[in-house]
């Protein structure tokens, strides 16, 4: 053997400093490897007994329990060539390999040698004593030196062991050497002859990579192209069949092997359109009944399962009749129009306009022909769909770079005595709500701080709405603040507690009348908040007085006596005198004047409004006669006068 390169020596573990390299490389060397383990490999006891012991019995490294890299390159090339020897001598003696060496010995079932040495490697591997790779590149030596039906039995040992070979500490090192063994074994075998083993082979990569991987994945999108479907090219003599028919059906399956192809040329496409819609006719055409689908069980079709059709001549009449041969090439179908369809990652991937209408019109065709396939057509077209939907998900999964479905499991934190951390348990629920709870506490200038959120005023809050109210703002009226109705609720909460006056406003106005006037501009405050002129004062006094000298409506109160000597006012015991008719239509007009003079009534002019006020006299009722006149409360000293205190009392 060569001798190993000494260069850089990688350390699967540090544990001690260095020391000086020692070259295992001679023949002696070897020989002494391949005898240790060849009586190893004899023993009955688990590997874990005996397995490190043996390769520092071999190998005596410069540790205890790690080796460094020329030490695992002469270990594995010295079990490489034990494995060979095994084989070689099971195929001597007729055996089969896996079985080499299996003896039952008192009762005692001793295992075949080869399987022994692949466990003792595996052992070593997963307990790190060794490069993680060494048992893949032995499992790789030993399916090239087997026959397919050894291969099988040297599978079925690589399945058992799944669990192990997946940990990460030997994946990393040896998914490379699996995914090449097994893609050499899928071209060993015939995908005629052996389906399952196929199938066993697909299905061990599918568990054994995680979902994710690329390399189990057709980021491309490659079709396979060399699966060439053969058909007759000329009519043979004494065919039923119409042979152009014949032909056009079995050219479709070229554009079904590559559908990219056809929606490259526009001349692919029509002729591909053309050769379909006479397919489909004749489908149409020759609809099938229910005993055409009870001819065949489903046993019997998982009995006669084929990969393809037979493509003879003689066999069309037979194929069109067959319920599942139809329903092939219908889905077909549905498979290339979902392709066509799937979008791309530019617009000129996908199809023309024209394409979508032809590719819409021939998939509602296909999907009623498939409904009324017997047996149970339309339990099957719904299974397709469903199919179908879900390949969309990973035809987007592949363009955007197919990402990771594993997610890292979130540790648990423990304690140091390993039990679970019970979570703080808040006097208000959580950290924050406890949080701010505990602050005035903490804080003792917490309320007095200047920075600290208060209640706006009612200036301030109304000012976002006197802005709106402004014309020269021109800010539209669907942004305007009255809209929102939170904004007005809080408002008017504001504006009863601070501006009860504003407040009031707002059965007149509406929401707009409750804004400060100081905040509006001078056209749009004369609209709301109108000053009160000096006839409106009088007015209301006026109405003050006409009240207090008339409690009801309907009655007029009794008045007091007045006299020229005495001065004291007496009632009549005989009742008051009713007034004449002068004196009611004074009192009329005396009630109607308060709204006169506030500019209610139409047609009334201000002028006049405040020449008739400087006129007006009081009226005074003679409590003997009973008759109205009219009083100047200047110059008539029994006029009623208003004291210190608001109340009526008579002039001395």
């Amino acid at each position: 053997m060569a001798e190993a390169p000494s260069g850089l020596r990688i350390l699967l573990h540090q544990h001690v400093k260095e020391r000086a390299p020692v070259h295992v490389s001679s023949h002696a060397d070897r020989d002494r490897v391949l005898e240790v383990f060849r009586n190893v490999i004899l023993k009955t006891e688990p590997p874990e007994n005996f397995a490190l012991q043996a390769v520092q019995e071999a190998i005596k490294p410069q540790r205890q329990t790690v080796l460094v890299q020329d030490e695992n390159q002469s270990l594995e090339n010295a079990l490489r060539t034990l494995l060979q020897e095994l084989v070689s001598a099971a195929v001597q003696s007729g055996e089969r390999m896996m079985q080499y060496g299996q003896s039952i010995d008192d009762g005692e079932n001793i295992r075949g040698q080869i399987p022994c040495l692949l466990d003792i490697v595996l052992y070593l591997c997963e307990r790190g004593h060794v490069e993680g790779g060494m048992i893949f590149q032995l499992l790789e030596d030993l399916t090239e030196m087997s026959t397919m039906k050894d291969c099988k039995e040297v599978f079925a040992y690589i399945e058992s062991k799944q669990d192990i070979l997946g940990k990460q500490e030997l994946f990393g090192r040896g998914k490379l050497v699996m995914l090449r063994t097994c893609n050499q074994l899928l071209r060993r075998l015939s995908k005629a002859n052996d389906v399952v083993f196929c199938g066993r082979i697909l299905m061990f990569l599918a568990h054994f990579f995680p979902l994710s991987e690329r390399s189990a994945v057709n980021i491309k999108g490659v079709f396979n192209t060399s699966n060439e479907t053969k058909y007759e090219k000329d009519a043979p003599v004494g065919v039923a069949v119409d042979f152009n028919f014949y032909k056009t059906f079995w050219s479709l399956q070229e554009h079904f092997s590559n559908p990219a192809s056809t929606t490259l040329a526009p001349s692919k496409w029509q002729k591909f359109a053309s050769n379909l819609m006479v397919v489909l006719d004749t489908f149409e055409a020759q609809p099938l009944c229910d005993d055409d689908g009870n001819v065949n069980t489903l046993e019997q079709e998982e009995a006669t399962f084929s990969i393809k059709y037979l493509t003879s001549s003689k066999l069309m009449g037979l194929e069109l009749k067959d319920p599942s041969f139809r329903r092939h090439i219908l889905v077909q179908c549905l498979i290339l129009f979902d392709y066509l369809k799937a979008p791309g990652k530019n617009d000129k991937d996908g199809p023309l306009e024209s394409m979508k209408e032809e590719i819409k019109a021939c998939e509602e065709r296909v999907k009623k022909l498939l409904e009324i396939i017997p047996p149970k057509g339309k339990e099957f077209l719904e299974s397709i769909e469903h199919i179908l939907e879900r390949e969309k998900n990973w035809v987007w999964w592949k363009r955007d770079g197919c990402p990771a479905f594993e997610k890292q499991a979130i540790e648990k934190k423990t304690g140091q005595d390993g039990t679970k951390k019970r979570k703080p348990r808040w006097r208000l629920g959580n950290k924050e709500l406890s949080q701010l709870w505990k602050w005035a506490d903490q804080n003792p200038n917490a309320l007095t701080d200047p920075q600290r959120v208060r209640m706006p005023s009612v200036t301030d809050y109304w000012k976002p709405l006197a802005d709106d109210m402004d014309d020269s703002a021109g800010i539209e009226a669907e942004f305007h603040h009255k809209n929102n109705r939170v904004y007005c609720w809080k408002g008017l909460r504001f504006s009863a507690r601070q501006d009860l006056e504003g407040f009031s406003r707002f059965t007149d106005h509406g929401i707009e009348g409750v804004v400060p006037p100081e905040l509006l501009p001078p056209d749009v405050r004369s609209k709301f908040h109108a000053k009160p002129s000096e006839k409106t004062k009088r007015a209301k006094k006026e109405e003050v007085k006409g009240a207090a000298a008339q409690p009801d409506d309907n009655q007029v109160a009794t008045p007091a006596v007045e006299t020229d000597g005495g001065g004291n006012g007496t009632e009549l015991e005989d009742g008051v005198a009713p007034m004449d008719s002068d004196a009611a239509a004074v009192e009329e007009s005396q009630k109607q004047s308060p709204e006169m003079d506030s500019g209610h009534e139409a047609g009334q002019s201000e002028a006049e409004t405040e020449a008739e006020a400087e006129n007006r006299s009081d009226i005074k009722v003679d409590a003997v006669t009973g008759v109205a006149r009219e009083v100047n409360p200047d110059t008539d000293p029994n006029s009623l006068s208003k004291d210190s205190h608001g109340g009526d009392r008579e002039n001395p």
